[in-house]
C-alpha cells in the first residue's frame, strides 16, 4: 500500500503535469445551462468542479507563447488542486486572479469554465469580457459571454453581442437566427427579448429565418398580429417553407380553430407534398370532427407511407367511425403485429368488436383476451365473460373470468363486480346478483354505479324502498346523472305514485340529456298516467323515431288504442314484435288490449 505522503507526491506531480499541457479545452456553455445562483449564495461544492478538473489541460503560456512565471504556474496548480478536491471558491479565486493580471486568452477560458462550472456567474461574466477583449476574433469566447449574459439576465449587452455572433458566423446564418429563441426562453421579460430581437434581425430583412424569429419573439410576448406580419414575410421569402406555414396556423389557432385549418389548406394546394403540414391538418380536423375530410388526409399519407403505424392507427380509427370495416380490419391487423405494446392492446380490442359484430365469438375473444392493459382492458374481458356464455361455457367459467381479470386489474374492480351481476340477472338469479353488489356496497360505499345496478335489480324483485332510497344517493352523489332521475321518476309512474314528483324527476333528466329517447319515453308515460293523452303521444312518437325499442313501442301503442287509433296501435305492436320476437313487455300489452 502506498504510504499518504507518496499519494500526495503523486496527486501534486499529476497536477503539474496538466499544469505544463499546451492544449486546453473544456466549453462553459453547458456550465450556464445551469440557473444562475442567487445573491449572496455560496456555490456549492460539486461533483461538476471535480470532473472539470480530471478533465481540463491547463494554459503554459501567454497569449505570445512565452512560459508563464513560477507565480503563475504555483495558481495554477493551487486552483486545479482546489478542484480536485471539491473546493470551488479557491479555484475560482485562483484562476479569476490569474486572469485578471495575465490577460491570457487560455487562462481567461479557463477561468471563465471554472466560474461557471462553480456557478459563480459573476466572475465569470468579468473573465468571459476579458477573455473577449483579449481575443476579439474568438467565436468561443464570444459564444461563451452571450451564454453567461442570458443567465445574468443582461438584456442591454445581450443585443449587441449576439449581433456580432451572427455577422462573424455567416456561414450558419439562417441555422444561428433559428436557435435565436430557444437560447433565450429563459428569460422571463418576452417584451424585452422582443425588443431586443427587432434591433439584432433588422439587417437580415432578405432572409426568411429572421422573419421566423422575429415571429416567435412577438409570439411569445403576446404580439400575435405582429407575429402573424413576420411570419407571412418568412412565407412569402420561402412558400414551401412547411415549418412557418405550420406557425402561421398556431398563431392563428389562438383566436380560431376554423381560420387556422383553412390556412393549412391553402399551404396544401400550393404544396401537394408537404407531409408534416397534411399531418397536422388531418389531426386538427379530427379535432373539428370534420371525421371525412380528416379521413382523405390520412388516406393520402398512408398511400405514400404505407408502413408508418403514426398513420396506419388513425385511419383504421376514423374508417370504423364511419364504419367501414373492411378498410378498417387489415391495419389494426397490421397494428396488431408490428405496433407499439398500446397501440396493439387498441387494436385487438377493436378486431375483438369487429369480429363479434358478425357473430364470430370464438374469434372475438381471441382478440379480446390480448387485450393486456390500458383503457379497454376491463371492458374486453367484461365482453369476453358475455361471450363465453354465449359459446355454450357454464356461469361460474364466466364468473371466474372475471374475478380472476379482477384482481389483475383492481382498479376497475368495480366494472368487473358489476359485470359480474349482469351475468347473474341474465340468468335469472336476481337474487344473487343484488346479493352481490349489495356486499360491494358494505365494503365500498357510495359506489354510484354499483346504487343504480342495485336500484334496477331491486325493482325487478319489487323492494321499492331499495330503489328509491339507492337511486335518490345517486343522486345525491351524482347530480348530473340522468339517468338516476329518469329511473326513479318512471319508478313512481309505474306504480302510479306521487306522479307530479315523477314528473319533475323526468323533467330534470330531460334537462340534463333532452335528445335520450327513453327520457322522452318516460315523459310520455308519467303524461299518460296524468290522462295528458296528447302530451303523452308527442313525446312517445319522437322517442320511438329515434329508437325503435320494444318498450317504447309498448308504450306508444298503449297510447294510440287509448286514443281510439287502434290499426295504428296494432301495427307498431306488430312491427316491434317481429324486430323484438319473445319479448315481455309487448306480449303483456297486446294480451291487454286485444281479445
Amino acid at each position: 500500500m502506498k504510504s499518504i505522503k507518496g499519494a500526495a507526491k503523486e496527486a501534486v506531480l499529476a497536477a503539474l503535469a496538466a499544469a505544463m499541457a499546451l492544449a486546453f479545452s473544456s466549453p462553459v456553455l453547458a456550465a450556464s445551462e445551469q440557473a444562475a445562483p442567487k445573491p449572496g449564495t455560496k456555490p456549492a461544492k460539486t461533483k461538476a468542479l471535480s470532473s472539470a478538473a480530471k478533465a481540463s489541460t491547463v494554459p503554459a503560456g501567454d497569449v505570445s507563447g512565452r512560459p508563464l512565471g513560477g507565480q503563475a504556474v504555483y495558481q495554477v496548480l493551487l486552483g486545479e488542486i482546489a478542484l480536485q478536491r471539491g473546493n470551488a471558491d479557491l479555484a475560482v479565486s485562483a484562476y479569476a486572479d490569474l486572469g485578471y493580471r495575465t490577460r491570457d486568452p487560455k487562462v481567461l477560458e479557463r477561468a471563465t469554465e471554472v466560474a461557471s462550472v462553480g456557478r459563480r456567474f459573476d466572475i465569470a461574466y468579468e473573465t468571459a469580457k476579458l477573455w473577449v477583449e483579449a481575443d476579439p476574433e474568438s467565436l468561443t469566447a464570444r459564444q461563451t459571454l452571450v451564454a453567461i449574459l442570458v443567465v445574468l439576465g443582461r438584456a442591454e449587452e445581450l443585443g449587441p453581442q449576439i449581433s456580432i455572433l451572427l455577422e462573424k458566423d455567416k456561414a450558419n446564418l439562417a441555422d444561428n437566427l433559428m436557435r435565436l429563441n430557444r437560447m433565450l426562453a429563459r428569460y422571463q421579460d418576452k417584451a424585452a427579448v422582443y425588443l431586443m430581437m427587432e434591433k439584432v434581425v433588422a439587417p437580415y430583412e432578405g432572409i426568411a429565418e429572421a422573419h421566423y424569429a422575429l415571429a416567435t419573439a412577438a409570439f411569445h410576448a403576446g404580439e400575435r398580429p405582429k407575429a402573424l406580419v413576420e411570419i407571412r414575410k418568412a412565407l412569402n421569402l420561402r412558400p414551401d417553407w412547411e415549418l412557418a406555414a405550420l406557425f402561421e396556423a398556431q398563431v392563428l389557432a389562438r383566436d380560431s380553430a376554423a381560420v387556422a385549418l383553412a390556412s393549412l389548406e391553402r399551404f396544401l394546394e400550393a404544396n401537394p407534398g408537404a407531409r408534416e403540414v397534411r399531418l397536422h391538418l388531418a389531426r386538427g380536423l379530427i379535432a373539428e370532427k370534420r371525421y371525412p375530410d380528416a379521413r382523405k388526409h390520412f388516406d393520402r399519407l398512408l398511400a405514400d407511407n404505407p408502413d408508418s403505424p403514426e398513420l396506419i392507427y388513425p385511419v383504421a380509427i376514423l374508417a370504423l367511425q364511419q364504419n367501414d370495416v373492411s378498410t378498417a380490419e387489415p391495419l389494426l391487423r397490421t397494428l396488431l403485429q408490428r405496433g407499439e405494446p398500446s397501440e396493439k392492446g387498441v387494436a385487438a380490442f377493436y378486431l375483438g368488436q369487429i369480429a363479434e359484430d358478425r357473430q364470430a365469438y370464438a374469434e372475438a375473444v381471441g382478440y379480446y383476451r390480448q387485450v393486456a392493459s390500458g383503457e379497454q382492458y376491463a371492458t374486453a374481458q367484461i365482453r369476453t365473460a358475455q361471450l363465453l356464455i354465449k359459446q355454450g361455457e357454464t356461469l361460474a367459467v364466466a364468473q371466474e373470468h372475471l374475478q380472476t381479470s379482477a384482481k389483475r386489474y383492481p382498479p376497475a374492480q368495480t366494472q368487473f363486480v358489476v359485470a359480474e351481476a349482469q351475468l347473474l340477472r341474465d340468468a335469472g338469479r336476481d337474487e344473487e346478483a343484488l346479493a352481490l353488489l349489495d356486499q360491494v356496497n358494505a365494503k365500498q360505499p357510495d359506489q354510484a354505479e354499483v346504487l343504480y345496478d342495485a336500484a334496477l335489480l331491486a325493482e325487478k324483485l319489487g323492494r321499492m324502498n331499495i330503489v328509491e332510497a339507492n337511486l335518490r344517493r345517486v343522486i345525491e352523489l351524482r347530480p348530473d346523472n340522468a339517468h338516476a332521475y329518469n329511473a326513479l321518476g318512471y319508478s313512481l309512474a309505474e306504480r302510479g305514485i306521487r306522479l307530479d314528483e315523477a314528473r319533475q324527476l323526468i323533467a330534470k333528466a330531460l334537462e340534463l340529456a333532452p335528445e335520450d329517447p327513453f327520457i322522452m319515453d318516460s315523459m310520455g308515460w308519467v303524461l299518460y298516467r296524468q290522462g295528458d293523452l296528447q302530451g303523452a303521444l308527442t313525446f312517445l312518437e319522437k322517442a320511438y323515431a329515434i329508437k325503435k325499442d320494444a318498450e317504447i313501442a309498448a308504450h306508444l301503442g298503449e297510447v294510440l288504442w287509448v286514443l281510439e287509433r287502434r290499426e295504428e296501435a296494432q301495427k307498431i305492436w306488430a312491427d316491434a314484435a317481429k324486430r323484438h320476437p319473445g319479448n315481455a313487455e309487448l306480449k303483456a300489452v297486446r294480451a291487454k288490449f286485444v281479445r
